[in-house]
């Protein structure tokens, strides 16, 4: 029983302690947060230091981070951000009831890290980014200081003193009212960083788009296979994957928004706003987007209409030639506002399939989370070496000279789609009702073409699906295979074949370098 008294006295000692870190860590984001609205938001401490963690994670982490949680993977960094945050706070907060200097000499150094990684990020504004997190471990230390002096002071005979050495009202007072005014600076951070938002919303909001002087051809009847849990044949945008690097994602407004084309090769330099592009010929076409972190059977692939302008005519009135006829750079390097860059072969974007700059999606501007006001497409290649969201520079170069963000971290340079059928229905692990079965999904091959899908019941032979009519090559297709399945488990695996007439691949690779292979199968019981 002694043991235990004593536990419990250590820990409501250091009780006022842990509140005092948790509190002082609490108003240095808030202070951050507040001095980033007034500055630019993207350098919040949280933001700089998750992006930091991001840029150095390995890329066998992030992959697995992308196929754990998917599109929360930049929540859940962020709360584990937070959640280390707390636990070093409890430890600094503690320390300082013996040694208030270095408690907030430590909230001083975790500032000085914030700066570093707001420094250290691509977009960064310059020295001005390091300043939310300079103010706000300032602030952060000095309620440190204060509070600790605070719990450790010695108790007035009229004060409800304990005998531990703390005045708790004193304390207490000190700590409510750091906690209402953290609070408040915190949001009022939030507002002026939701103001500053308010124009990028308006001129999204006030976004006409101007009709195609090429539409896309209207989808055949016989895309969209009539099996119950088929994917349908377009990607509501509200269900479109997002896989990217932004822990915040940037609103940009499209009246002060400008592209730059440049570099190697380019013989008349241009600069574009975004109502030269949507002045220009605009084409609408179907184009299926397909993640490199995709894997077999995996969630991140989407169909869905495009508008924009043809980027090839872009490059050429630039004066850019393919390396093919000439043509000084073999790579296009194309930058987002908030410092992503991506990289994608010139000749690829030369040979006549339509590569875009896209402004529409599915009938409206682009959602902001897929790169309003303008992004890239290229049919045919994964996205992170084509779809470049919230573009704003293009620069012609070579491989040999630049390595974007991905292929630094041991992604390959060049990634074509692979070929890949996916089955949709029934579930893993699902025990369809007795009689006639009907196995259904989809199968991509961009800018190659989907000839036939085939479907394998255990180790028996392959048969023919039923096609989908095809819309383009650059869309995925739909299949579907009717199945009289006998009782018992079963394993059910599918094939493609592209319009080059070779067959997916049974060879099971991970997604790094350049996007799994194998075939995709689910166990389903039959009662």
């Amino acid at each position: 029983m002694a043991g235990v008294s004593s536990f419990r006295n250590t820990l409501f000692r250091a009780a006022p302690g842990a509140l005092a870190g948790l509190l002082a860590s609490f108003t240095a984001l808030a202070v951050a947060e507040l001095v980033a609205a007034l500055l630019r938001p993207a350098a919040g401490p949280v933001t700089v230091v998750g992006g930091a963690v991001i840029d150095r994670t390995p890329a066998p982490v992030k992959d697995f981070a992308i196929r754990t949680f998917g599109e929360n993977d930049k929540t859940v960094l962020q709360i584990g951000i937070l959640a280390l945050l707390a636990l070093f706070a409890v430890g600094l907060g503690t320390l300082s009831l013996r040694h208030r200097r270095t408690g907030a000499a430590g909230v001083l150094l975790f500032g000085i890290a914030g700066a570093a990684a707001a420094l250290s990020r691509p977009d960064s504004a310059g020295i001005g980014d390091a300043l939310p997190s300079v103010a706000g471990a300032l602030a952060g230390a000095g309620v440190l200081y204060l509070l600790a002096g605070r719990a450790s002071a010695p108790a007035p005979t009229d004060d409800e003193g304990d005998g531990s050495g703390w005045s708790r009202r004193r304390f207490l007072t000190a700590a409510a009212v750091t906690a209402g005014t953290a609070a408040s600076a915190g949001a009022l951070g939030r507002f002026l960083a939701g103001r500053r938002g308010e124009g990028a919303v308006a001129s999204r909001n006030a976004l006409v788009l101007p009709p195609p002087a090429s539409p896309a051809r209207a989808v055949p009847a016989g895309a969209q296979v009539k099996v119950p849990g088929t994917s349908p044949f377009t990607t509501p945008n509200r269900d479109f994957y997002r896989v990217d690097t932004a822990l915040v994602v940037p609103r940009v407004d499209a009246g002060t928004w400008r592209l730059r084309i440049h570099g190697k090769g380019v013989t008349r330099p241009r600069t574009y706003t975004l109502d030269q592009l949507l002045a220009r010929p605009l084409i609408e076409r179907d184009i299926t987007l397909t993640c490199v972190s995709n894997e077999v059977g995996g969630p991140y692939i989407g169909n869905g209409r495009w508008l924009g302008v043809p980027l090839a005519e872009l490059l050429r009135e630039a004066g850019v030639r393919p390396p093919s006829k000439g043509g000084k750079a073999d790579q296009l390097v194309a930058r987002s506002v908030d410092g992503m860059t991506l990289g994608s072969p010139v000749e690829d974007l030369l040979d006549g399939r339509d590569a875009i700059l896209a402004v529409g999606m599915n009938g409206e501007p682009l959602p902001f989370d897929h790169g309003f006001p303008v992004r890239m497409l290229v049919p045919g290649l994964y996205g992170y070496v084509s779809a470049c969201k919230w573009i704003e520079d293009i620069e012609l170069t070579t491989f040999d000279a630049y390595d974007p963000y991905w292929v630094k971290r041991k992604w390959a340079r060049r990634a074509p789609v692979k070929t890949q059928a996916r089955i949709d229905t029934p579930k893993p692990f699902g025990r369809p009702a007795a009689g006639p079965v009907m196995v259904a999904g989809v199968a991509w091959a961009q800018h190659r073409g989907i000839t036939r899908v085939e479907v394998r019941i255990d180790d028996g032979p392959w048969q023919d699906a039923d096609l989908a009519a095809q819309d383009s090559v650059d869309t995925w297709r739909q299949w579907s295979y009717r199945w009289d399945p006998t009782p018992g488990g079963h394993t059910v695996t599918v094939r493609a074949t592209d319009g080059t007439g070779a067959v997916q691949t049974e060879d099971r690779t991970r997604t790094i370098p350049d996007g799994a292979s194998g075939r995709h199968s689910v166990f389903v019981t039959i009662p």
